[in-house]
C-alpha cells in the first residue's frame, strides 16, 4: 500500500510505503491546543516508510507526562505534518488529516482520555487509556 499527503498548502508532501502500525486518537491538552481542536487522531509508520519532500519546522515540546515530544509543522502554512518522540526511535506519528485519502483510518485507541472534552463521546468498543501509553 502507498499513502500521500501534505499539509494545507502543499510545500510539504510525503509518500508512505507499506502498512500504517497503528492509528489512535489523542486527547492530551497539548494535541488539543497543536490541532485547535478537541483531539488529534494520527497513525503510526516506522521512519524508513516515509519519504518527505520540503522543510518541516520541529517545535519540542513536553507531554503532560513530562516526556519530550516533537512537532513537526509545516513552516508556511502552520500544518502540522507529524510527530517523533525520542523515547519511540524509528517511529513517526503522522497527523492523519494530512492523508489525501483518509478511507484507511480506522482508530483502534484514544488516549489521555481523561483530558478529553466533555462533549467528545468516544465508542466504548474502542480502547481507552486515561494516560499516556505505556
Amino acid at each position: 500500500m502507498t499513502m500521500t499527503g501534505r499539509c494545507l498548502c502543499g510545500a510539504v508532501s510525503y509518500e508512505i510505503e507499506g502498512d500504517m502500525q497503528m492509528c489512535g486518537v489523542c486527547h492530551c491538552k497539548n494535541c488539543q491546543r497543536q490541532a485547535g481542536s478537541s483531539y488529534s487522531v494520527l497513525f503510526a509508520v516506522a521512519d524508513d516508510q516515509i519519504k518527505i519532500s520540503g522543510d518541516l519546522t520541529v517545535y519540542e515540546d513536553r507531554s503532560e507526562s513530562g516526556n519530550i515530544v516533537h512537532r513537526h509543522f509545516c513552516g508556511t502554512c502552520g500544518s502540522p505534518v507529524k510527530t517523533s518522540l525520542p523515547t519511540q526511535p524509528g517511529m513517526t506519528y503522522i497527523k492523519a488529516g494530512t492523508l489525501d485519502d483518509t478511507s484507511a483510518l480506522e482508530p483502534q485507541v484514544h488516549f489521555w482520555t481523561d483530558s478529553k472534552q466533555n462533549w467528545v463521546t468516544v465508542d466504548e468498543n474502542i480502547t481507552q487509556i486515561r494516560g499516556n501509553p505505556a
